[in-house]
């Protein structure tokens, strides 16, 4: 079926969630991440993949060729991709890449940061990394990574790009509202095309200053400006593989829920995509920490970001969820204008309302709850108490939404497991009174000094910053 299903997608494009971009294929959308008209790339149809063939157990590199090939386009074709997943995901610490444990009745864990940083962001910027450097050497062309990190991403980011030539990469962070592992992970690095970037503010408006300076034609051009977080496709679909491995693995009739901590919509997004594709999956349970506003849409059918609240969790402390306008491209039927419309909105007065058959087509397949701090810390007690294993604050988060969601809809529940306990050792020993040892590759990457800039919530700023470090750094 792997031959049949790349085949039929060889002249798959792409398509903006705003409608004004022309289309593009899967290597334009690869170096540019956002579209030129301000939206989101996706594919101009799915491919129907409703399951991995049969193959030996832990192979997850093959499983990850096979899911991903109907989306490039021939370039590079299956046989290339295969060779560049497996040498992306050769250095996770775990036979089996994504291992599954059962934790309780119909209650499994999905192991996702066996990664170089120790979390699930790495699947998909392993791949990402060596897919945009094959592009940039067979285009001769040089670029300027910017993206905008509340955590992990920036981690991963920077360990899948650090040192690799024609690449500048730039990432912002939110100034004291990450954890110091998350931090060190980031500013630690001593290569000279990394530079990381304490921004006064929230994640979003690290988010919010990337977006206008992508939104800067004369600035985006000039710096060739390109995309590593969730809003680039790549990355959604690099993180469906896990889906369908997990579904395998499970070898069930029934279909499998899966709830996923979720703040950028990335992570549950790339599930989403995985149904479409006909993979029988249950509720797709979204879980949310104090910021909450994915639920709150959910339930009230209003989308209006508050004010971001600091949590234990601090990777979704997110009110603006960039992932959620695919959602809205695809359960409105595609409907460009009504997207472009929510978005001012979005921008001029702070909300937008979802149409009533969008949200109930949204309800039909997500679930959505808030999880506060207290109760995530349960979970991780209650956890280690019942089976000796320590989560993080963020799995925590998913695993109480799901407790939630198996008692109004039993079966089967996969929760996504995030990120190592050990990056995030202050919240996991005030739930449990445990600590989580730290594993050897992330002691290593946490000893050099750091290097940052840290710089005030201002577009302006980051755009000179960038231009005098990449004038510094451009080849004679």
């Amino acid at each position: 079926m792997a031959e049949t299903a790349a085949t039929r997608n060889d002249s798959m494009m792409y398509v903006s969630t705003r409608g004004a971009a022309s289309p593009a294929d899967f290597e334009e959308v690869l170096l540019a991440g956002l579209a030129p008209d301000g939206g989101l790339y996706m594919p101009d149809a799915w491919p129907e993949l409703p399951s991995l063939p049969a193959s030996p157990a832990g192979h997850y590199a093959a499983a990850a060729a096979h899911v991903m090939t109907p989306y490039t386009g021939g370039n590079p074709g299956h046989a290339e991709l295969f060779a560049i997943v497996s040498e992306a995901y050769a250095g996770f610490d775990h036979p089996d890449t994504a291992p599954l444990h059962q934790i309780g009745p119909d209650l499994f864990l999905l192991e996702l940061f066996h990664g170089p940083t120790l979390a699930f962001k790495d699947f998909a910027m392993q791949v990402l990394s060596r897919l945009m450097e094959r592009a940039l050497k067979r285009r001769g062309a040089r670029t300027t990574i910017l993206g905008a990190t509340s955590g992990d991403t920036g981690a991963a980011a920077v360990e899948a790009f650090r040192g690799r030539e024609d690449i500048e990469l730039f990432i912002l962070f939110p100034d004291g509202r990450i954890s110091d592992v998350q931090r060190k992970q980031m500013t630690a690095a001593q290569e000279e095309n990394v530079h990381a970037i304490a921004i006064e503010g929230t994640f979003d408006d690290c988010q919010a200053i990337v977006k206008t300076l992508f939104g800067d034609t004369a600035f985006r051009t000039r710096h060739a400006l390109s995309a590593i977080n969730s809003i680039n496709w790549a990355r959604i679909i690099a993180q469906a593989v896990y889906y369908y491995t997990a579904c395998a693995k499970l070898g069930l009739n029934a279909r499998a829920n899966f709830t996923v901590p979720t703040g950028n919509f990335g992570d549950i997004f790339a599930g989403f995509a995985a149904f479409r594709m006909g993979l029988p999956l249950g509720k797709l349970v979204i879980a949310t920490n104090e910021n909450d506003i994915l639920a709150r849409a959910i339930e009230t059918g209003v989308y209006e970001p508050r004010e971001v609240r600091p949590t234990d969790s601090p990777s979704m402390d997110i009110q603006i969820s960039s992932n959620f306008e695919r959602l809205l491209f695809e359960e409105s039927s595609r409907d460009s204008k009504f997207v472009t419309q929510a978005m001012a909105n979005l921008r001029d007065n702070g909300a937008f309302e979802i149409p009533p058959s969008a949200l109930a087509a949204i309800r039909e397949r997500f679930s959505a709850y808030r999880v506060s701090r207290d109760e995530a810390a349960s979970a991780m007690h209650r956890l280690f108490e019942e089976t000796g294993r320590l989560i993080d604050p963020h799995t925590a988060v998913g695993l109480a939404a799901a407790r939630v969601e198996q008692e109004r809809n039993p079966g089967p529940m996969v929760v996504l497991g995030t990120a190592h306990p050990a990056k995030f050792p202050e919240a996991v020993k005030r739930a449990t009174g445990r600590t989580a040892q730290i594993p050897e590759r992330l002691q290593k990457r946490l000893t050099g000094q750091e290097r940052f800039e840290r710089l005030p919530n201002s577009a302006a700023a980051v755009a000179k910053h960038i231009a005098a470090d990449t004038q510094a750094r451009r080849p004679s």
